[in-house]
């Protein structure tokens, strides 16, 4: 509430703040071009959590500001619309937009007063999503809407599949999105790529094939997770192509896992010729290839690469997750499963955990049904762009001559510093002191 009254979630008054109160976005405006929507957006969302918007405070329109700014009309209006998604703003048809109430300036507390040390400034760990762009109002929409309509009978123990709307939106989602064949039926709702990663191995070790083959380099994750299903792994070159098929030959295993549309840590997508030799290889060994679709929502310079298990799913499994698009705590992903691999996998996860929770993949289901997975994920990708532009060209700046790779999709690059700066021994201690955390 604020001093006159006016409940900050209803219209607001009439008298929108002055332009003088604007002037602690004007660093937004001297940010480089590349960066400004964000640096807009940050002081936006900082003045209102600061309390110096107040709730119920009424914003001018997009035009307004973007005049009394002198920046694009459009860079204001996405800044309205993504605080506007996070909760911090309100509008309404005819009432313009103000400051909602949800969101509480915090006061500042004893040890927030006192100098603080040196600490991490920024934190560079590959693939980890920025939290802050989690949709908190549409989901918090989505969940009183799933409350109030969820029948009682699926309140009980679950199918161990998962919830058949989810599973009938996410088939949806992902044939559309992703280009996969999706039967309901086939797919699993799991609690991310970790949990389905676990299910394949005990399957494929269930099946007689107690060894897989792992992309090298590749992700750790890989190598710890099958292990623990009694999985032995055989670390399989890469070339600028993808994974070596004529290597995976001579490993002799029947299965594989592979990150084919953006390949962890190279960032490459394996060319079409290659994807073809792949799955020659599965049917001729009567094996399988595990798909884990690392950051396949994320496209920046690249052409959208569809799904492997769109070209053949009887041999290839489709593991993906919300964890990059919405929040790892989430613990919400999705296993297409070969359906020779059925049985196994669902008998699994049946005695695993008994299936995931209703109430989460109900709110999900809903989540897609109504085009804010969508909205979320358009989001995302213009933020996640912007932010590797704007490294891009810092890195060009700040440390000439670095040569950078993998940067046309996900949330990681590759960084190469000449030789000048020295090994790598002795940069990672300074950039350390430094405050950036680099892994």
């Amino acid at each position: 509430m604020t001093s006159s009254g006016t409940n900050p979630e209803r219209r607001p008054p009439d008298d929108p703040v002055g332009s003088a109160a604007w002037e602690l976005l004007l660093p937004a405006v001297s940010a480089p071009a590349r960066t400004r929507g964000r640096t807009l957006q940050a002081a936006l969302r900082e003045a209102v959590r600061s309390g110096r918007l107040v709730p119920g405070t009424r914003l001018p329109s997009s035009r307004d500001l973007a005049t009394d700014l002198g920046v694009s009309r459009g860079l204001v209006t996405e800044a309205y619309e993504q605080l506007t998604a996070e909760g911090y703003l309100r509008s309404g048809r005819g009432a313009g937009t103000w400051v909602g109430g949800a969101v509480r300036a915090a006061r500042p507390r004893a040890r927030d007063l006192a100098p603080r040390t040196p600490g991490t400034r920024a934190d560079f760990v590959a693939g980890t999503p920025d939290l802050s762009l989690f949709p908190r109002a549409a989901w918090a929409t989505a969940h009183r809407g799933v409350l109030s309509e969820l029948p009682h009978q699926d309140l009980g123990y679950p199918d161990p599949r998962g919830l058949p709307r989810l599973r009938a939106a996410l088939a949806e989602l992902l044939t559309r999105r992703r280009g996969v064949v999706a039967d309901p039926e086939r797919i699993v709702v799991v609690s991310g790529v970790a949990q389905a990663t676990t299910l394949l191995g005990f399957a494929l070790h269930a099946r007689g094939l107690p060894t897989v083959g792992v992309e090298h380099p590749g992700s750790p994750q890989h190598d710890a997770l099958y292990t623990a299903a009694g999985v032995t792994t055989v670390p399989v070159p890469l070339d600028e192509d993808g994974i070596s098929v004529r290597r995976l030959r001579d490993a002799g295993v029947r299965a594989v896992v592979a990150t084919p549309s953006h390949q962890f840590p190279t960032g490459i997508a394996y060319s079409a010729r290659r994807r073809a030799e792949l799955l020659d290889w599965a049917r001729s060994v009567d094996g399988f290839v595990l798909e884990d679709d690392y950051d396949g929502d994320f496209r920046y310079d690249r052409a959208p690469v569809g799904a492997l298990q769109g070209l053949d799913p009887d041999r290839v499994a489709y593991a993906g997750s919300a964890s990059k698009s919405l929040a790892p705590g989430l613990r919400l992903g999705w296993l297409l499963v070969p359906q020779t691999l059925a049985d196994e996998v669902i008998e699994r996860k049946r005695t695993m955990d008994l299936g995931h929770p209703t109430i989460d993949q109900a709110l999900f289901a809903r989540f897609v049904e109504r085009g804010d997975y969508d909205r979320q994920l358009r989001r995302c990708q213009r933020a996640y762009r912007e932010r590797r532009d704007a490294l891009v060209f810092a890195l060009d700046e700040h440390l000439p001559g670095t040569e950078v790779s993998g940067i046309a999709a996900g949330l990681h690059v590759i960084a190469e510093l000449p030789r000048r700066y020295g090994p790598q021994e002795k940069v990672l201690p300074r950039l350390a002191a430094a405050g950036v955390t680099v892994r």
